[in-house]
This record gives C-alpha cells, sequence and structure tokens, in this order.
C-alpha cells in the first residue's frame, strides 16, 4: 500500500479491500469537498497532516462533529490497516479475515478519540499505531469469552449495565426493557450456580427453575414496573431470556460488516488507484506512511528512556546482561564465569528486565497517554527483549 500524500486524499479517502488485500482508495466526495474548501479558506495555516488531524479532533471533542469524525475516519485509514495486517499475522488460526480485522478497527476509532489526549502526545496517528492493535487483542479476547459461555453462562455473568446497554442497542422500547431487566433479575436470583467447573457450561434450565422464576416475576412486577403489566408464563419469561441472551451476545460480539456500506449513495463515489510497490518488510511500509518526524523523535525518547534505566543498574547486572545478550552465554555458563549461585543470576535477569519494561510502560502512559493492558505490556516486553538484542548485537 503506498502512503497518501496530499491533505485532501489523507482526510477524505478509504481503503477498498478485495481479497483480502489493498485494492484502491474510495474518494467520499462530501469529505473531499470540505477539506478542499478548508484549506482554501486557510492558505496560511500550515500544510500539515498532524495540524489538520488536530483541527478535526478538536471540532469532534467540542461540538461532537459527525463530519469531523468521519474526515478522522478516513485519516485513520492506514494505522487501522496495517494493525489489522498485524493481528491476522498472529492470530493465524483465528476465524476472521483480514477486512474482518480492519472493520473491527474501524469500529474503534470513537473509542481511540475518547482516549486520544493531544497535551500528552502530539500524534494522534503515532498515538493510534500503539492502541489500535491493543484493541483488536482485546476484542478477540471478549469475543471468545462470549463465543464458548452458554446463553444462561452469559446471563448469569453479564454486568446491569451491560445488559441494559445491549437492550438499548437493540432497540427495545423502556417499557419492554424494564420487563427484560426484571425477568433478568429474577433468573439470576433463583438460577444458583452449584456445579464444579465455572459457569461457562451452564446447561439449560429445567422446567421447574423456569416456573420459579416466572412466578417470581409476577410478584415482583406490581412493585418494580412502573405501568401495569400482565402477568407472564413460563414460556413468555423463557422466550424473553433467550432473546436478551441474543442481544446481549450481538452487544459484546457484534457482527462484522463492509466498511463500504456506509458510503452515502447521495454522494457520487470515484476510485483511483495507487501503485502497490513491494517493500521489504511490514515494519517498512509502516514507517514510510507516518509522519517521519514525530516517528524519529519517539524513537530517539525511547532509546533514551531505556539507556537511562540500562545506566542505572549496578556494574554486575550489566556485566550478566552483556553476557547473555551480547555473547550469548547461558545461565549456567554465566554461573561458572562469575562464581555466583543460579537464583542470583536469574534474579539479577529478571529485575533488569522488569525495571526496563517498568520505564517503558511510565514514557506509554506520560507521553502517549495509553492505558496499560496485559496485551500492552506482552508487546512491550516482546519489544525490549528484541531491543536488548540488537542494543548487545552492535557492539558485537
Amino acid at each position: 500500500m503506498r502512503p497518501r500524500q496530499e491533505i485532501t486524499e489523507m482526510f477524505s479517502t478509504f481503503v477498498e479491500l478485495e481479497g483480502d488485500r489493498f485494492s484502491k482508495w474510495l474518494i467520499d466526495t462530501k469529505l473531499y469537498r470540505s477539506i478542499q474548501t478548508c484549506l482554501q479558506c486557510s492558505p496560511f495555516v500550515p500544510n500539515s497532516e498532524n495540524f489538520w488531524a488536530l483541527h478535526w479532533y478538536k471540532q469532534w471533542r467540542e461540538q461532537f462533529n459527525s463530519l469531523a469524525r468521519m474526515h478522522l475516519s478516513a485519516y485513520l485509514q492506514e494505522p487501522n490497516y496495517w494493525a489489522a495486517k498485524k493481528t491476522i499475522a498472529r492470530f493465524t488460526n483465528s476465524q476472521y479475515s483480514l477486512a474482518d480485522y480492519f472493520q473491527m478497527a474501524n469500529a474503534e476509532i470513537e473509542t481511540i478519540l475518547k482516549n486520544f489526549n493531544p497535551e500528552k502526545c502530539s500524534s494522534l496517528k503515532a498515538y493510534t499505531i500503539i492502541a489500535i492493535p491493543s484493541r483488536l487483542k482485546d476484542i478477540l479476547r471478549q469475543r471468545k469469552e462470549a463465543d464458548i459461555c452458554t446463553n444462561w453462562a452469559l446471563l448469569r455473568k453479564i454486568s446491569k449495565k451491560q445488559f441494559l446497554e445491549a437492550l438499548e442497542q437493540a432497540g427495545l422500547s423502556p417499557i419492554l426493557i424494564a420487563q427484560y431487566r426484571l425477568a433478568w433479575t429474577c433468573f439470576k436470583e433463583l438460577y444458583v450456580q452449584n456445579q464444579p467447573g465455572g459457569t461457562r457450561a451452564l446447561p439449560e434450565p429445567e422446567r421447574q427453575l423456569w416456573e420459579a422464576v416466572a412466578n417470581l416475576y409476577n410478584r415482583e412486577r406490581q412493585n418494580q414496573l412502573t405501568q401495569p403489566t400482565p402477568q407472564c408464563t413460563r414460556e413468555k419469561i423463557e422466550q424473553w431470556l433467550t432473546q436478551s441472551a441474543i442481544y446481549v451476545r450481538a452487544y459484546l460480539y457484534p457482527p462484522v460488516s463492509s466498511l463500504n456500506l456506509v458510503i452515502s449513495e447521495n454522494d457520487a463515489t470515484t476510485t483511483f488507484d495507487l501503485p502497490d510497490p513491494s517493500s521489504d518488510s511490514l515494519i517498512a511500509e509502516m514507517i514510510a506512511q507516518e509522519d517521519a518526524q514525530n516517528l524519529q523523535n519517539q524513537q530517539f525518547q525511547i532509546q533514551a528512556v531505556l539507556l537511562k534505566a540500562l545506566q542505572n543498574m549496578d556494574v554486575i547486572t550489566q556485566e550478566i546482561l552483556q553476557l547473555y545478550y551480547q555473547q550469548g552465554l547461558t545461565q549456567p555458563q554465566i554461573i561458572q564465569r562469575l562464581q555466583m549461585s543460579q537464583s542470583t543470576v536469574s534474579r539479577r535477569l529478571m529485575k533488569a528486565r522488569e525495571s526496563m519494561l517498568a520505564a517503558l510502560i511510565q514514557w506509554s502512559q506520560d507521553t502517549l497517554n495509553i492505558s496499560v493492558t496485559s496485551n500492552l505490556v506482552n508487546n512491550m516486553s516482546s519489544a525490549l527483549e528484541e531491543w536488548l538484542k540488537v542494543k548487545y548485537g552492535e557492539a558485537i
């Protein structure tokens, strides 16, 4: 994929995929006219993608401007595409295609914008490059959990907030939501887990339980529902809760649909092809499409953070790191070389990695305003290991 060069293209075009590969850029003419008008009316502002990204972000944040959101969605197409490609390469056994992952990434734009803090990170694109892969991994983890649960286990473990949001997303009326909520509350009270092995595979409730849930519902409805409602049979209660599980699963596990479906039919959409020259590596392609100056500055900052953490270690620990990463000695060989116990060498290696990882995480929080997740820590730990190998490899 060749990166877009012009500001008008960056904020008005969307990726079209064909056979799980980049095919072409699609121009949204409404967005194209919008950014073109802005450029014509503001001839003295910087002709910088980061300037316009922050401009549209401010418009979205202060006015919840849908047009601004669409501009930003177009702008972040490239990091979302590369995050999708990276995810499918890592999770080879997943049921999802690259198009699915790409759509998931695009669906996270709102979350990215809410978590982005321009006071701590000047580049929205740089923030997205780091945040989106972590979001995709969290989504996969959540979806796997939702997928393997039975309906009854899902209803037992879902929170009240998530349950109500799922019903609202399904478009139910307030009256029906109140009835579903009461039925769900009665179900949770009576269907108590008393089996070993956790709650994921909870079996379907028996007839007696549905009778008990219906009876409890009919007793409580007069006190908990604001409007008069008729009595419910056990069949009705079971139907409501089965449907609730479908709504909850759809809320936690939304279907993946084509991004192209959201393009307005009111505006004629024009397509143009950009050559897709081959690249030596995915990393090279990713770097080629980012703001070179911002990325270079961040790389320098990360290098400085890690080198400072390394320099703050005691001499013995630095020597152990050098023997392990530069000379490639095993721990038993280091033990023999330095005449130390196995626990001492192992502990010093572990502590060294932990201190450097902690410094890297702290920098990410302070500079990029990124929330720490287990996926993010794992990614940073892997990146740190690679950095140590490269750092000491240079001295050979």
